[in-house]
């Protein structure tokens, strides 16, 4: 259950940091109102993720998967180079992420 938790965090920080782009400056009400709803759920999905998980291998896997996805979305939806660089970049933290979930066993 606390991997639940902790891709709930992720998905909700993800959301979250979209809204911040699409708040732009926080000048659109709507975008700028999600930002703290997000990130607030997404707060308490960690920490109750964290009664369970170690801290260092929770936030590195929630910090990992959030800067990936993020990566694909700013491609995806907002027109974002992504050279090739980018891509074996990213593909490393997902490896780093899968090979600290390998190193704890499952929870």
């Amino acid at each position: 259950m606390s991997y639940f938790y902790l891709a709930l965090a992720i998905m909700f920080e993800v959301c979250g940091t979209t809204c911040m782009k699409l708040s732009e400056g926080f000048t659109k009400l709507l975008p700028s109102v999600l930002i703290f709803v997000f990130y607030g759920i997404s707060f308490i999905a960690f920490t109750i993720a964290l009664k369970k998980l170690d801290v260092s291998v929770a936030y590195a896997i929630w910090a990992g998967l959030g800067v990936s996805m993020i990566s694909l979305i700013g491609y995806l939806g907002f027109s974002e180079p992504m050279p090739p660089v980018r891509i074996i970049s990213l593909a490393l933290i997902v490896f780093g992420v899968i090979g600290l979930h390998l190193s704890t066993g499952v929870n």
